[in-house]
């Protein structure tokens, strides 16, 4: 059975394609994922999750969340990521938790608008007890924190958007 960050993570694959629909049958329970998309202002919605119950289950269907995708959103998706095109992403080297601060009571290492070089420490992603701080490779200032402190953040994971100089 699928654990809720499975779900998660399938709803952001199918939510970034161009995927519609999709199913996922396992043991009897079904899971159906569908985009809606309708071109009202003012209407957001996500992809509709449902539980589809079989005969031997006695679930009833459940919708998680909706959006509904206006044709101003895709045009500033579509803007956002022509702007951002020019932009370095510093990216996490590993699997681990974000940390913007050596530690809770310290002002972080890098936020937006602060100008950094080659060899600023930005953050620390711990990984196995292990602290790694991580180094920007760039010069140039950070124009966006893309996640949360004490995040736990993936192998490639883009971390800041620097605009370099």
């Amino acid at each position: 059975m699928l654990n809720i960050q499975d779900i998660r993570e399938l709803i952001k694959a199918i939510d970034q394609s161009s995927i519609e629909e999709f199913k996922y049958e396992q043991e009897g329970t079904k899971i159906v994922l569908r985009k809606e998309r309708e071109h009202a202002i003012g209407q957001v919605t996500q992809p509709i999750i449902q539980q589809v119950p079989s005969a031997t289950i006695t679930e009833t269907p459940t919708v998680v969340q909706q959006h509904k995708e206006t044709e101003f959103e895709k045009d500033v998706k579509q803007e956002v990521q022509v702007t951002n095109s020019h932009l370095h992403k510093i990216t996490s080297p590993m699997v681990g938790t974000f940390y913007s601060a050596p530690s809770p009571d310290s002002p972080p290492y890098g936020k937006v608008g602060d100008k950094i070089k080659p060899d600023t420490v930005v953050c620390i992603v711990e990984a196995m007890k292990l602290m790694n701080e991580i180094e920007a490779e760039v010069k140039g200032e950070i124009v966006e924190v893309l996640v949360e402190n004490g995040q736990l953040v993936e192998y490639g994971q883009e971390l800041f958007l620097v605009k370099p100089e």
